[in-house]
């Protein structure tokens, strides 16, 4: 119970600097502002965050939120590939519409140069968690290739998926993700699926 409140209290802290963030930027926002707006505590802030540049790299905790939202809309009779394209659009709609720009070309930026955690490629995320599953269901069900592992297929998918955030910070967010990802994604994962 005392595990499930903690989880609940540093996702309120996170869903709120985001949403600052997005709303009036990274550096406009203050600590003070944050824990306001999550209706926690200083001493809270301080016990999940050194501060306010550690909340960059939260933003992997965030995809893991909206990958547990649409871990509860997936059905058993949904083919496995289907629910991969399904996820990736999903995601890619929930940058686009609540992620700063910025702040996602930050976090690019520091999980290049740090040399500490890098919180993108934690394997213990729910979100790879959540592709080994839907990868290894789909290997049974004969939908996905057995010439590739099921960590192999993870690896490319997550692959792709860094690509294609990294491309659209370099092109400065001219295009759609979630749109460019409809047409671009299929062709990447077409390797994967059995026909």
């Amino acid at each position: 119970m005392a595990k499930k409140a903690a989880r609940k209290t540093k996702s309120k802290i996170v869903t709120a600097a985001w949403k600052l963030f997005y709303n009036q930027g990274y550096e406009d926002t203050t600590i003070e502002e944050i824990i306001a707006e999550s209706a926690t505590s200083k001493g809270s802030f301080y016990h999940y965050f050194e501060g306010k540049d550690a909340l960059l790299s939260s933003l992997s905790y965030m995809f893991d939120e909206k990958y547990e939202e649409l871990s509860e809309t997936l059905t058993d009779e949904w083919n496995s590939y289907d629910v991969l394209l399904y996820l990736n659009h999903e995601l890619f709609q929930m940058i686009e519409n609540t992620v700063d720009f910025d702040l996602l070309c930050r976090l690019f930026s520091t999980q290049l140069t740090t040399r500490g955690e890098r919180h993108l490629m934690d394997n213990n995320r729910v979100y790879y968690k959540l592709l080994r599953k839907i990868i290894s269901q789909g290997r049974e069900k004969g939908e996905l290739t057995n010439r590739m592992t099921a960590n192999e297929i993870v690896k490319y998918y997550a692959l792709c998926e860094r690509g294609m955030m990294y491309d659209w910070c370099l092109s400065n967010g001219s295009y759609s993700l979630s749109e460019y990802c409809k047409n671009f994604m299929p062709y990447l994962l077409g390797k994967i699926k059995l026909e």
